[in-house]
C-alpha cells in the first residue's frame, strides 16, 4: 500500500519533473516504481541515486520529454546532512556493513575534526565504496563485491563545495555538505575517519537539496 501525500487520482497521467522525498528503507529504484504505478506512465527515471539507508530529495522525471532532462539534473549541486560514526569501520562504509572497532590513541578534538574536514574541500580524488553503483569495466562495483571479488574501484575527481560541522560529541559528528555530482558521502565519512586515525563510517544521511529542489517542498510517497 502506498501512503502518499497525493491521492492516486491526482498522480494519474501526470508528467513532469517531480520532487519526491524518498523514505529510509527503500531503494531509489523502488521509489521510481511507486511513481510509475501512481502515474500509470512507464517512462520514469531519477537523478542521483540514494542508498536504501539514506532519505531525502529524489528528483524524478516522468514522461519521455522530461526523462531527457535527467542528464542535466544529475549535474546539479546537492546538499546533505550526514552523521559520521568514528571509532569503527564498516565493510559498506555505512550502517549496513560488518563493523570493526579501531584501536586508536586519542579521541580527536573538535579543532582536529574541523581541520581534517578542510582537507576534503574543493576538487579531490575520491574512491567510491566497493558496494556502490560505480562502474568497473562496465559492471557495477557492488556486483563484484557481492561475488567476493578483490578489486580496486579506482579514484574519481569530484568537487566538494563546503563542509560545515553541526554537532560533535565523540563518536558522532553531524555535518552539512554541499557537493557537485558524483560525490559519495559514504566515502567522505570513511576518509575523514581514516585521516583522523579512528576509522569512521556513515551512520545516517538525508539529502536536503538537489539544485533548486528542496526537502521542505518534496512530496512524500
Amino acid at each position: 500500500m502506498i501512503n502518499s501525500e497525493l491521492e492516486k487520482k491526482d498522480w494519474l497521467g501526470r508528467e513532469g519533473i517531480l520532487n519526491i522525498y524518498k523514505p529510509k528503507g527503500i531503494t531509489s529504484f523502488q521509489a521510481v516504481a511507486m511513481v510509475r504505478r501512481l502515474t500509470g506512465i512507464k517512462k520514469v527515471g531519477h537523478a542521483g541515486t540514494l542508498d536504501p539507508l539514506a532519505e531525502g530529495v529524489l528528483v524524478v522525471a516522468v514522461g519521455r520529454k522530461f526523462t531527457k532532462q535527467l542528464a542535466n539534473l544529475v549535474e546539479k549541486e546537492k546538499e546533505y546532512i550526514a552523521e559520521i560514526k568514528l571509532g569503527e569501520t564498516s565493510t559498506t562504509d555505512d550502517e549496513e556493513g560488518i563493523k570493526a572497532k579501531i584501536d586508536f590513541s586519542k579521541i580527536p578534538t573538535q579543532d582536529e575534526l574541523l581541520k581534517t574536514m578542510t582537507d576534503f574541500l574543493g576538487e579531490i580524488q575520491q574512491v567510491p565504496p566497493i558496494f556502490s553503483a560505480s562502474k568497473i569495466s562496465g559492471e557495477a562495483a557492488y556486483k563484484k563485491a557481492r561475488r567476493g571479488e578483490n578489486f580496486n574501484p579506482g579514484a574519481h575527481s569530484v568537487f566538494i563545495k563546503s563542509i560545515d560541522l553541526i554537532e560533535y560529541q565523540f563518536p558522532l559528528a553531524k555535518i552539512k555538505v554541499v557537493t557537485g555530482p558524483g560525490v559519495y558521502i559514504r566515502s567522505l565519512a570513511r576518509d575523514i575517519g581514516r585521516k583522523l586515525k579512528t576509522g569512521g563510517y556513515l551512520a545516517s544521511l538525508v539529502r536536503i537539496r538537489v539544485g533548486q529542489f528542496k526537502a521542505e517542498n518534496a512530496k512524500r510517497i
